[in-house]
């Protein structure tokens, strides 16, 4: 009795699969297509050295990796992308956080505000990158120009190796508020009004309620912008490419920049296969050690 009830369940759950097959085949066509094809090619270029158009020519094996983990280029760029992760990644968030605070509420004329804050959503990489350009220019620098006025001295931003890093990170930094801005006003709202109101009537403070009430119950919302920031500034290139193509001195050259010189530029395809799959590790690890560490902080309703 009990093996014919095994089997009923699992012809059952065969003809669901079958089912729901066809519905799911369209997805798994893109997946396989712009996911797991672009993967598996680049894992296998890895261990070939390439011509000038990128076809496999002589296989090689570890020694790309090798060469590439011996190389002091290498070590520079991942230290550059790493000082260019925390640049962005935490003071971003901040910024939304605050924004999100200051527009939660439903006061008259806010949903100008709310608009105005998250307008960087509909910008482009490029678009943003060119106005930084003109905003950093040393010629028609805006913001050199108003630094003038409080006595600050002509900053060279795009030239001098420490403001470039911080003229890139400022342009990040206004390209991710807006969303972060988004998802984190979701959160606010959805917090419950009983609970707040509760630490109100109990006497609580702005900075008690934000520190024991608001960031605990919008703590998952948190580690989503923290895990998705942190994806998004290993991977940054357009700003990078526009504002300083890796310069001055290799101040700005990250890992992402680096893949494209070594495909486009030198065409050791092979070499840049290596270093995509390195940062695919790296940026898998990092997001691993993230649910392992940071989300036990954080506190599901």
């Amino acid at each position: 009795m009990r093996g014919c009830r095994m089997l009923s369940k699992r012809k059952r759950q065969w003809r669901q699969l079958l089912t729901a097959g066809p519905f799911l085949l369209p997805s798994v066509f893109l997946f396989i297509v712009f996911f797991f094809y672009p993967l598996a090619k680049t894992v296998y270029l890895s261990f070939f050295l390439t011509n000038a158009r990128g076809e496999a020519k002589r296989w090689v094996g570890w020694m790309q990796y090798k060469e590439l983990f011996a190389s002091p280029e290498f070590h520079q760029s991942l230290l550059v992308t790493l000082t260019f992760v925390l640049l962005t990644v935490i003071p971003g968030i901040l910024a939304a956080l605050c924004l999100a605070l200051l527009v939660e509420k439903p006061i008259r004329g806010m949903v100008f505000f709310r608009t105005l804050i998250i307008s960087p959503v509909t910008v482009s990489v490029a678009t943003a990158s060119t106005i930084g350009l003109l905003l950093f220019n040393p010629s028609i620098s805006i913001i050199t120009y108003g630094l003038s006025f409080l006595g600050v001295k002509e900053i060279a931003w795009l030239t001098d190796p420490f403001w470039a890093m911080i003229a890139v990170s400022l342009v990040t930094i206004w390209l991710g508020v807006g969303f972060n801005t988004i998802i984190l006003l979701g959160g606010l709202q959805n917090i419950p009004s009983d609970i707040v109101e509760s630490s109100l009537i109990d006497g609580a403070d702005f900075w008690t309620r934000l520190r024991h009430v608001i960031l605990p119950l919008l703590s998952p919302t948190l580690f989503f912008v923290l895990i998705v920031s942190v994806i998004n500034a290993f991977q940054a290139f357009g700003q990078v490419n526009i504002l300083t193509q890796g310069g001055p001195s290799r101040a700005t050259h990250l890992l992402v920049y680096s893949i494209y010189r070594d495909a486009f530029f030198n065409f050791q395809f092979g070499y840049a296969a290596a270093q995509s799959i390195v940062l695919f590790v790296i940026i898998l690890v990092l997001t691993l050690l993230q649910f392992r560490v940071v989300e036990r902080k954080v506190h599901y309703q």
